[in-house]
Order: structure tokens, then sequence, then C-alpha cells
């Protein structure tokens, strides 16, 4: 392991749940880090496998690694998530860290995955969350097959700056779930950098929105989300129609519409306020002006680097 103390020290929370399948190459993945955190809190909520018994396995070998059991819970929903990240954030409220990181039981990391992005912290005081790239098996690859873009990152390992997360007042439950969504968008719009980064990636052992539930299941909750957090509705379109022509995610564009309509028609209630939600519709008409601008070019489209990597007036409506 290399001096730590040259570097940003960090701490990890993983909630998770029923994660037995998969957790142990997280686990094996943290334990050979470049860069070790002061702490890693994993908060088991509720499991009926074994993940509680893999885990305190780990826990038993390292010292900086605490495992927090919670009751089982007939209700399965993401505003849990964001209880057991503020559990594991009471237990290292006293560790003198600078980053704190939300990784999902579900991933598996190369060696200098954090140090490679502590660096990135260290380079760039603006820089409130950053993360990689990430790929599924199957094929998918968020650099290459989704919009959302560099400067989205992805809830499977949220890497925050500890002054950047506590400004956004951290995650904000919501039961219908883009709580990871809601705190980078947020720091994106009070001013922060937010930047995911395809020099590294990491894999993601199932689809996403996959846990309880199909492809179509899935892709239809991720719409009526879309409504919730408050999606403009011409990029929905574009969204799902986009969806429709890439296999075998066609069925999957037609539920997603389903979910946004359904939204609609119900008046979901939204979590988002309306500064975020104009803020967010700002950034994906910028992000369809470029798409519209290359094919009327019938240049191809970088779904990278659809919003530039700088916020600028435009797009955010503070400044640090």
């Amino acid at each position: 392991m290399k001096n730590e103390s040259n570097n940003l020290p960090y701490v990890l929370i993983t909630p998770c749940r029923n994660e037995a399948r998969f957790i142990e190459e997280t686990l094996k993945s943290v334990v050979s880090q470049t860069i070790l955190p002061l702490k890693w809190v994993i908060v088991n909520d509720g499991s009926t496998d074994a993940t509680e018994e893999i885990v305190t396995k780990y826990a038993a070998q390292h010292n900086w690694i605490e495992l927090i059991n919670r009751p089982a819970r007939k209700e399965r929903h993401f505003a849990a998530k964001v209880e057991a990240v503020n559990i594991g954030l009471e237990c290292v409220k006293l560790l003198p860290y600078e980053i704190v990181v939300n990784l999902d039981g579900d991933v598996t990391l190369d060696s200098d995955h954090f140090e490679f992005l502590l660096s990135k912290f260290k380079q760039d005081p603006r820089l409130g969350v950053a993360g990689t790239v990430f790929h599924e098996p199957g094929g998918y690859n968020s650099g290459t097959d989704s919009f959302e873009g560099q400067t989205y990152v992805s809830g499977q390992c949220q890497v925050f700056r500890r002054k950047c997360f506590e400004e956004i007042g951290g995650y904000i439950p919501s039961k219908a779930g883009g709580i990871d969504w809601m705190a980078v968008t947020t720091a994106r719009m009070v001013g922060w950098k937010t930047r995911s980064f395809r020099e590294k990636s990491f894999l993601h052992h199932r689809p996403l929105g996959t846990a309880e539930r199909g492809a179509v299941a899935s892709a239809f909750a991720y719409g009526k989300k879309d409504y919730i957090l408050g999606g403009h509705p011409l990029w929905e379109v574009f969204r799902c129609t986009y969806r429709m022509t890439k296999r075998p995610y066609g069925i999957a564009g037609v539920a997603l519409f389903a979910g946004y309509v359904s939204g609609f028609l119900s008046r979901a209630e939204r979590p988002v306020s309306d500064e975020l939600m104009r803020f967010h519709r700002r950034e994906q008409m910028l992000k369809l002006k470029t798409i519209l601008s290359s094919l009327g070019r019938l240049k191809s489209i970088n779904n990278f680097e659809v919003l530039p990597a700088e916020p600028n007036s435009a797009q955010t409506t503070t400044a640090k």
C-alpha cells in the first residue's frame, strides 16, 4: 500500500441488501486498493441471504471494516438506502475524512480506482463529485451507451468531497429512487464540478434497476422516475425513441415511455424543487440541441460529451 499521509483521507459507506451473490467481489477489490480508506461502514439492511456472513468474515480480518446489521423490512424502497447511508455517516463523523464514497455492494473495482479519483480531487479544488464510467455483463458501457454524459456520476460508486456533500444536504430520501441523481445534479446546480472519467471503469455485476425485477419492469420504473425527477417531455420522447432502436432494449424503450406517461397521468409526487427541475430541464435541452445539431450536420454523436465538462452561466445558478 502507498503512503496515505500525502493523500486525501476518505471513508466508504455501503448500504446493501441481499448481495451475497456479488459482495465478496466488492470486498476483495476494496481490500486490494492501493490507498485504503480510514473506515468502511457496511450497513446490512435486513438481508435474508448470506450477506452478513460474508461481510463478517472480512470485518474480522480488517479492523477498518465495520458491519452494521439492520432488521429485515417488508418494503423495499430507495429511501431506505438514505437511512442506511446516514447510519454509516454517523459512525464516521469523528474521523478526519475529506472524501466520502457511497459504494454499492455489487461492483468490482481496479486496485487503483480510489487512488485515481483521489488524485482528481487533489488537482481540482472545485471538483465536488467524481466517479468513472462502468460496464455490465452483456456489453453495456455507460460511457458509450448512455446520454447522461461526463457530468453525471453513477450511483454505484459516487465519490464526494465532504464539503460538497454537506453543502447539498447529503442524500434526499425518495421512495421512487433518484437519490444519487438528485445529489450530483444539485451539486452541479450550486456550482460544484461533477465528473465521470473514462480513463478508468468498474464492473457493475447486474443490469441497472434489476435487483428484484426484470428488464421491462425496470424500464417502466425508470420512465416513471424520469417524470418524478422532472424530466422534460421532449427529452423523454427522444430518450425512448433512442432506446427503441437499440437491441435488445427495443421493448424497454416502450416500457420507459409508458412509465413516464404513467407518472404524468397519476400526477406522481415529485421530490425535486422547482429550481432543480428547471436546471435539469435546461441541461436536457442543451443536450438535445447538441444532438440535433450533430445529426443535422451528419456528424456522429459523442454521447459522453453532450454537455461540456466545465459548468457555465447557462447551466449553473450559483458560482463557487
